[in-house]
């Protein structure tokens, strides 16, 4: 086995695969099913085509995301998480609930400043 990285605390390895601003937002869209790119973006207005392919590809690269690729045309890709990616969901879970803890003690109530996309795109 070749040791690639060191690493001072577990959390590092952690947030190398699910950190920066838009993976785990990725990531939590797909534990409520399989999504294609469009539907990711439509999801996540603020992210830049680029930015997604990117994210998606370095997600797949680390076995947290399958690309399902269709032989129609025209071409449709989807994707979903592995079996490795459902691993995160009790994480991810977490990071949204003390998200929501975090918006109602600095707003009052997250209906202010909480777009929940999830339920109204299904």
């Amino acid at each position: 086995m070749l040791i690639k990285k060191k690493y001072n605390i577990s959390i590092e390895a952690t947030l190398e695969v699910i950190g920066g601003k838009w993976k785990s937002v990725i990531l939590c869209h797909l534990t409520h099913g399989k999504k294609r790119t469009s539907d990711l973006k439509r999801l996540m207005p603020s992210i830049t085509q680029k930015m997604l392919t990117q994210q998606l590809r370095e997600l797949e690269r680390d076995q947290i995301v399958n690309r399902i690729s269709y032989n129609q045309v025209p071409p449709k890709v989807e994707y979903e998480l592995t079996e490795y990616g459902w691993t995160l969901q009790p994480l991810l879970d977490g990071l949204c609930t003390w998200g929501e803890q975090h918006i109602i003690k600095e707003y009052g109530d997250k209906r202010l400043v909480l777009e929940d996309n999830i339920l109204n795109n299904k």
